[in-house]
């Protein structure tokens, strides 16, 4: 039975709260600031095309499918503040043919180096653990190095796998890169 998408407490400091229009300008100020990197986790943006509508497409995407438990995408938010750090989801869109859900993330630039992505990822794979043992795949450009460490982490800290056969080409602002797969079971 699929569950809506629901706030996580990470910590005393970190809260993920479901993706609502609530947030758009929040999060679209934090795209910019981490322009041109964070395309490596929203592949779809066009920088071509103007951002606000695309994030608001997105969101209001997000939204119902969440509330269909379809997908589910959070707004990381700075607890104290309600600063948006970034963003963390899952969705349907996997490569691999064992992959249930495929998990992306990103923390804006003036907030990484600080375990956001990886207290936030920890708490994201703790809650989306069903009844049953499923895979979740992890693409990672090898030449994002701060993001492949971050996946490197994942895999040793969820026992999770190189899986070759999940590999594929993923076009990021009209560049095609091959992109890695890596899988967890929880």
């Amino acid at each position: 039975m699929p569950r809506t998408t629901s706030s996580i407490r990470v910590n005393d400091n970190l809260i993920l709260r479901p993706a609502t229009q609530e947030y758009l300008s929040d999060l679209i100020e934090a795209f910019e600031e981490t322009w041109p990197e964070v395309s490596w986790a929203m592949p779809w943006i066009v920088s071509e095309k103007p951002l606000y509508s695309q994030i608001s497409n997105f969101i209001n995407e997000t939204e119902e499918k969440g509330r269909k438990g379809i997908l589910h995408h959070w707004v990381i938010i700075r607890a104290w503040d309600n600063f948006v750090l970034g963003l963390i989801g899952f969705d349907r869109i996997t490569r691999s043919d064992k992959a249930v859900w495929n998990l992306g993330y990103w923390v804006r630039s003036s907030e990484q180096q600080r375990g956001i992505a990886r207290m936030s990822v920890d708490a994201a794979l703790d809650w989306i653990k069903e009844k049953k043992p499923v895979f979740i795949e992890l693409k990672v450009d090898p030449n994002n190095i701060p993001g492949r460490s971050t996946v490197f982490r994942i895999v040793n800290d969820w026992n999770g796998k190189r899986y070759i056969e999940g590999d594929s080409a993923i076009t990021i602002s009209g560049l095609r890169t091959m992109h890695e797969c890596y899988l967890v079971e929880i």
